[in-house]
Order: C-alpha cells, then sequence, then structure tokens
C-alpha cells in the first residue's frame, strides 16, 4: 500500500468547494421552513410539496436521487472493470420509465395518495398495507447505510478526510434540511445537486481525456482492452452484465424502484397534474441517461490513464469503489477546487439519496401506521410529528450507516441486490393487484412471501459464495508498467493482488451456478416468484370477483369513476367490500381480516 506521502491529497480550496455545497443544501431547506404560502402548514403539503410542481424540477429529483450516489461512485468503476457495454442500463431504465408512466402512474395519481402501501391496503386489506410498509422501511435503512457509509469509508481511504467525521455529517446534515423543508426543500435540493453531480462528470471526462491525449486515443486503449464491448449478446444469467441483463433484469430492478417503491411515488404524485407527472419520468429518463452515461464514459477515459498500472493491483487503493475518487485526486492534483468539485459531486448523490429515504420513511409511517390513531389530532401537531420521524429516522440511517461496515458488497451490487431483494417482492404484489383481478389476500400473502425467500436466498448465498471473476465476466487489467516513468503516477509501490480476484470458497458445483447468477436478475426473480405462486394460490383458495373491486383499482378499469383516497380510507375500510363505514382503530387491527366482524356492523 502506498504511503500517505505517495497518495494525492485535498488542498484548502478543495474544502472551501465541498462545504460551499453543503451550505446550499442547507439554505434550501431553511428557506423552504421559512417561505409563507398558502396550504404549506399541514401534513399532506410536508410529503407532497402541495402536490404543485412541474415536470422539470420533479423530473430531475427522480434521477438524483434514488441510484445516484452509487453512480457517481460505482458505475465509473463497474465501467472500468466490464467494459462500455454498461451503456445497457439506459436502456432498462428507458424501459422502466415508459412502463411506470403508462401503467402505474395513473392508477396512483388517480387515487390521490400518499403513501404507495396505501395502494395495497385497498386492494388486499390492512395486513399488506403494513407488510409492504414495514419491507420499505427495513429496504431503505439498509440502502440508506450503504449510501451514508459507503461514500464515507471510499473518501477517507482515499483523501485521509475522518470517516466518521464524513458518516456523521452527511447525515445530519441531509436529516436537517428534511425534517425542516420538507418535499419541497428535498426537491429543489435535487435539481441543485443534479448540476453539481454532472459538473463534476463533464471535469473529469474533460481532464482525463487531455492526460489521455485526446479522444481517439481513448477510444484506441479502450478497443484495444475490450472495454468497447458491446456486441455481447449471449444469453448467460451466470454473467455479471450483458444485454439481457440489463434489458430483463435491469428493468425490472428500476421498475422495483419507480413502480413500487414509496420514495419515487411520493415524487411523481407531487406534479399538479397527471401529465405532468408523466412527463416528469421522461425527463427522469434524460437525466439518468445523462449520468450513466457520464459515469460509464469517466470509467473509460480511466482505463485509458491506468491500462497498464492498475491501482487496485498497485495496492494504491484497496476496493474497486476507490477508483473514481483515486483518479479525480490524481488528474486534478495541480488544479485547486476541482477535487473538491468531485467531492461535491459524490456527496450531492449522497445528500439527495438520504434526504429522499428520510421524507418517504416518515410518509409511510404517518399514512399508514399512525393514522388511525390521528383523526382528532390537529394539523399543526401531526405537521410536528411528521417532522420528528423525520428526525428519527435520520438518526436511523446514521446508525445504519455505522453497521453498513459488516457488510463486504460494492456500492452498486449492494444497492440493487437490497432493492431487489425487498422490492422485488413487493413490484409483484402492485403487479398483482393491479393487473390480475382474480388475485386474493391468501394468494399475494403466500406470493409475497415465497418470493422474499427466493431472493434472500439467493442473496445470502451469492454473498457467501461469490462467483469468480471469470464467471462475472471481469476484464483484465495489468500492472506491468508501474516501474515506468508516468506524467501521473510518479511512486514506486509493490504489486499486489486485487481483492476482485480472491478465489470463491469451494461448494457444490449444482448450487455455484445458482448463486453464480447475476445480481440484476434477483429482482426479476423475485416479481416472477410472486406473481406465479399469487395467481396459482388465489385460483386454488377462490379468485377474487372483478365486481367486487373498487373502481381505480385495477388499471384497466381506469375510465370508471376513480375513488380517492379519501373514499377508500383503509384506516376506515376493508379493501374489497364497497360499504364505507368508520371503525375506531381497535376494531380497525380486530376486523384487518376477518369480514364476519364488519358484516354484523352492517345492515344488509
Amino acid at each position: 500500500m502506498a504511503s500517505d506521502l505517495d497518495r494525492p491529497g485535498f488542498c484548502l480550496v478543495d474544502y472551501v468547494v465541498f462545504a460551499a455545497m453543503l451550505g446550499v443544501s442547507v439554505a434550501i431547506g431553511l428557506f423552504q421552513s421559512l417561505r409563507k404560502s398558502s396550504g404549506r402548514s399541514n401534513v399532506d403539503s410536508f410529503f407532497t410539496g402541495g402536490r404543485d410542481f412541474s415536470a422539470v424540477p420533479v423530473g430531475l429529483s427522480l434521477c438524483a436521487s434514488f441510484m445516484s450516489a452509487v453512480q457517481v461512485l460505482g458505475v465509473p468503476s463497474e465501467a472500468y472493470l466490464y467494459g462500455f457495454k454498461f451503456l445497457y442500463m439506459c436502456l432498462g431504465q428507458a424501459l422502466n420509465s415508459l412502463i411506470t408512466a403508462v401503467l402505474f402512474v395513473p392508477v396512483f395519481y388517480r387515487l390521490k395518495i400518499t403513501s404507495s402501501s396505501q395502494y395495497l391496503g385497498m386492494r388486499f386489506g390492512r395486513g399488506m398495507q403494513l407488510l409492504g410498509s414495514l419491507q420499505f422501511i427495513v429496504a431503505t435503512l439498509l440502502y440508506t447505510g450503504i449510501v451514508i457509509f459507503a461514500p464515507a469509508v471510499i473518501l477517507n481511504q482515499a483523501t485521509g478526510i475522518n470517516m466518521w467525521a464524513s458518516l456523521f455529517s452527511t447525515g445530519l446534515i441531509c436529516t436537517f434540511y428534511t425534517t425542516v423543508g420538507g418535499m419541497k426543500a428535498v426537491i429543489w435540493t435535487d435539481v441543485f445537486q443534479i448540476v453539481v453531480m454532472l459538473s463534476g462528470f463533464i471535469a473529469v471526462f474533460i481532464q482525463g481525456t487531455i492526460l489521455a491525449g485526446g479522444p481517439a486515443r481513448v477510444l484506441e486503449i479502450a478497443n484495444n482492452g475490450s472495454r468497447i464491448n458491446f456486441n455481447d449478446f449471449v444469453i448467460n444469467p451466470q454473467m455479471r452484465y450483458s444485454f439481457w441483463s440489463f434489458t430483463v433484469g435491469g428493468t425490472m430492478v428500476w421498475l422495483s424502484m419507480y413502480g413500487a417503491n414509496q420514495a419515487q411515488v411520493q415524487r411523481y404524485i407531487s406534479c399538479r397534474t397527471e401529465k405532468q407527472a408523466q412527463l416528469a419520468l421522461l425527463v427522469n429518463q434524460v437525466g439518468l441517461c445523462l449520468i450513466v452515461s457520464s459515469a460509464a464514459t469517466c470509467g473509460i477515459v480511466m482505463f485509458a490513464l491506468y491500462s497498464s498500472c492498475d491501482p487496485l493491483k498497485t495496492g494504491r487503493i484497496s476496493a474497486p469503489d476507490q477508483y473514481m475518487p483515486y483518479l479525480v485526486l490524481d488528474i486534478f492534483r495541480n488544479h485547486p477546487g476541482f477535487p473538491g468539485l468531485f467531492l461535491a459531486c459524490a456527496y450531492s448523490g449522497t445528500l439527495s439519496t438520504v434526504s429522499t429515504s428520510i421524507n418517504a420513511m416518515a410518509a409511510v409511517t404517518m399514512e399508514d401506521v399512525m393514522k388511525p390513531w390521528l383523526i382528532t389530532v390537529s394539523q399543526r401537531k401531526q405537521l410536528l410529528l411528521s417532522k420528528l420521524l423525520s428526525l428519527l429516522y435520520g438518526l436511523g440511517c446514521i446508525t445504519m450507516a455505522a453497521l453498513s461496515s459488516l457488510l463486504d458488497w460494492g456500492v452498486l451490487q449492494g444497492s440493487f441486490t437490497v432493492m431487489g431483494v425487498v422490492n422485488g417482492p413487493l413490484l409483484g404484489a402492485f403487479v398483482l393487484g393491479m393487473f390480475v383481478p382474480a388475485t386474493n389476500k391468501p394468494g399475494v400473502f403466500s406470493g409475497v412471501a415465497v418470493g422474499s425467500c427466493l431472493s434472500l436466498w439467493l442473496a445470502v448465498g451469492s454473498t457467501i459464495y461469490p462467483p469468480s471473476p471469470q464467471i462475472m465476466g471481469v476484464l483484465p487489467t495489468s500492472a506491468g508498467h508501474c516501474l515506468a516513468s508516468n506524467a501521473t503516477l510518479n511512486s514506486t509501490i509493490t504489486v499486489t493482488e486485487s481483492s476482485i480476484l480472491a478465489s470463491s470458497v469451494p461448494l457444490d458445483y449444482g448450487l455455484q451456478n445458482i448463486y453464480s447468477i447475476s445480481y440484476l436478475y434477483f429482482g426479476a426473480l423475485s416479481t416472477s416468484a410472486v406473481v406465479l405462486v399469487g395467481v396459482v394460490v388465489s385460483y386454488i383458495t377462490g379468485p377474487t370477483k372483478k365486481d367486487s373491486i373498487s373502481p381505480g383499482l385495477l388499471r384497466w378499469n381506469l375510465e370508471q369513476k376513480t375513488c380517492n383516497a379519501s373514499c377508500h380510507n383503509l384506516n376506515e375500510t376493508t379493501s374489497n367490500n364497497p360499504t364505507e363505514i368508520l371503525l375506531s382503530p381497535k376494531e380497525l387491527f380486530a376486523t384487518a381480516d376477518k369480514h364476519d366482524v364488519l358484516l354484523n356492523k352492517v345492515d344488509v
């Protein structure tokens, strides 16, 4: 490992640039908190911004939030190791945006819900609503822990910044401006942060291309190193990245985040009209493609610079996720301020994601868990409670970030695995609810149970028995010229083996084949299992009659008058019974899965 003296570092200007970015984020939260406007002092406004946003800011917020933190640090290293075929991710994202806009947005928007889990309650009862909320909170806490902890570790090892100071400051800042400003603070902060992210990528691309000898030289080196590899159509589920893993597996993972995840649903239902919500997804798609293509291009430029002196093999970095921070500190060592811009770029993604998660978890808890007990509580007290929940979840995210050190995943793989394992089964529940009228409660519960067990089994197995680099399709790197004079790499380091070349634990050949399946397929497999088991069990136990499902819950009957969340209120009624009746919280929990009690209260 290189000594600290050999490692490029930060100067005062870099810290000033970084601090300025954090200051702007905090200022946006304060501005939205102090800003006086009609309708702001209620819970719905806090979580949806008053449902008065246009498509552009919401679209930018959508693409800036969920995956931006891991893309800033994870995508360049994955493109460096697996090639430019990573751009096929954009195709999976495009398919997701189209499917979400056409099939999911009309249902959520017309129901005027605040929590996506409310839909599960309307369709399958309160038990399914609470299960959906619990799975979302667990997934979000795990994911947010990865998002906060991973950049802190990476930047600590690459720059020497104290890891724990980085971790706690990031979490506290996000918690602060989300708590005081609500959804408006989150969305407008996201707009600012996506500009910062793209600016950082553009600066890295330009400087790296100049040092490599120009665009033609970059493409020549990348082609010679097999990094220009778009012609990869082999159907092999064990290959980590391919055309099929991105278009099939990637589409399903992204769909689980946009079509069923509270954090994203909460954003596009904050638009002023349904058309604006659909347009926001198109704006989001443009932003996603810009982020992914910029990050992947930086990975190819990085390979052009380090094709003969890989910093992971030389011991200058200790994990693949550190490639990008090291590159920036290396190529900008004589340009004060630019490393600080990249640090701002990486942390913009983290701030955006964490603020999204905190606001979404607070919304789910208020709407799905606590609302039955708050019928007589004033809007002012509910708003204060919402902010308190945001504060508590922020502290919970920081705690999970500290515990995330136990996970030995890369940033990108860790985030996609968590979403595939937890959100994949939830997506299956939404698909059953919206598109399969025959689905009943036993069917959806059985499907979610089987799908969750399947995805969890695959995730745990692939973690304990990781596939070999050869199976995953890792492309070769070299450290053969590290002893030669180099304009940007000027220290002599002993070559060590890459951590990614560590051999897998010996395992039965059949199970090894199963555990070697690309993590991008985890979500697709779990969603498919939920739908298949849900349909079979529903028909065995007695399918639900279509005319017993309230209008607006099926995608195909939206031409009928849609009943919004207030008349479907799951805190007051059961899911498929058209008779509306007010129940106390105690009766509500007692009758969530027992229609006989409800029938005793209804004069039929």
